[in-house]
């Protein structure tokens, strides 16, 4: 019993030394960031630059990889059974990582349970857009419209689960209306739609948004973050109107749990520097999104916050994930 005894022990402490060496060693090869959702967007398009950056510092390449699928389920997925050795690691975002484990239990794990936060990268808010024929001018027109008639108006967003989609189940919670979801594969679609006046309104991402706009194409009635944004200063918050609304989708890398804390402390302060780049910080200011660097307890804080406000919305719109 007691050779037996000293056997575990002696394995232990091997995996120990392995894994303190191998994390004092890292990195020796390329690196994997997981994007869940389709190319483009945050998580290979603007980032880009801030992640090879981090690139150089660390003297191995970022590979972005995306893995689109089940409202970024997939990806996570991957990310939470690779091995917890720092080069594999998951570009989160709101949707997936906040809204998903109650909307898809079956099939979404608790991110607190099976990854460790590194840090939270940027937000940015969404904007509520209407056509300019739109007879609602204002947000408190709309509400005002939708109530007249229960269940008539449509939203567009880029699918079920979609930050777009819960913007609209919390405006509709929020106001006590009645709006329908039209959900599309990505936001492409949505803004056709929207233009082409298939669909009333939709929530867009304020850098997809910008352009039509500029153009006069699609009016903005509010944006969703607490406080106006700062390329679209005259566009309200929608929080002008209903106190506490806040739709604030953001960004951050997470690895699989267990990973060790010498290799996401480095992870964390890099990026961190590199986001107070002016040259960084500009780009994502550019295209509506804020650097917003966390240590990884207040990402992982922020997390728990999410989850607790969207599974509220999930259970009094009764929402389901079918």
């Amino acid at each position: 019993m007691i050779r037996r005894i000293s056997r575990c022990a002696g394995f232990m402490l091997l995996t120990l030394f392995v894994s303190v060496s191998s994390a004092q060693n890292w990195p020796d090869k390329a690196i994997r960031f997981v994007n869940p959702f389709a190319p483009g967007g945050f998580g290979d398009g603007v980032a880009r630059p801030m992640f090879e950056q981090l690139g150089q510092t660390l003297g191995q390449p970022i590979i972005v990889e995306s893995q689109a699928g089940a409202n970024g389920s997939l990806a996570s997925n991957v990310v939470a059974k690779s091995a917890p050795d720092g080069y594999t690691l998951l570009i989160g975002n709101l949707g997936p990582i906040a809204i998903n484990p109650t909307l898809y239990p079956e099939t979404t794990a608790d991110p607190l349970k099976v990854f460790s936060p590194i840090m939270q990268l940027v937000s940015g808010p969404l904007v509520l857009l209407v056509h300019p024929d739109f007879q609602a001018k204002t947000l408190e027109e709309l509400i005002a419209t939708a109530k007249e008639d229960p269940g008539k108006l449509t939203y567009g967003s880029v699918g079920a689960g979609s930050t777009t989609h819960f913007a609209g189940e919390l405006l509709k919670m929020q106001s006590h209306v009645d709006i329908l979801q039209v959900p599309f594969r990505g936001a492409a679609p949505a803004l056709i739609n929207l233009l082409g006046r298939q669909i009333d309104m939709a929530f867009v991402n304020i850098s997809i948004a910008k352009p039509h706009i500029d153009s006069g194409k699609l009016r903005a009635l509010a944006v969703t973050t607490l406080k106006r944004s700062s390329i679209l200063p005259d566009v309200p918050a929608v929080a002008e109107i209903l106190p506490g609304f806040e739709v604030n989708p953001w960004w951050g890398l997470l690895a699989p749990i267990n990973t060790p804390p010498q290799i996401v402390d480095r992870i964390q302060t890099e990026l961190a520097r590199i986001l107070k780049d002016p040259a960084i910080a500009d780009r994502l200011r550019q295209n509506g999104l804020e650097p917003e660097p966390s240590t990884s307890a207040e990402f992982a804080q922020r997390i728990a916050s999410e989850i607790q406000k969207w599974r509220e919305v999930i259970r009094v719109n009764h929402i389901t994930g079918g």
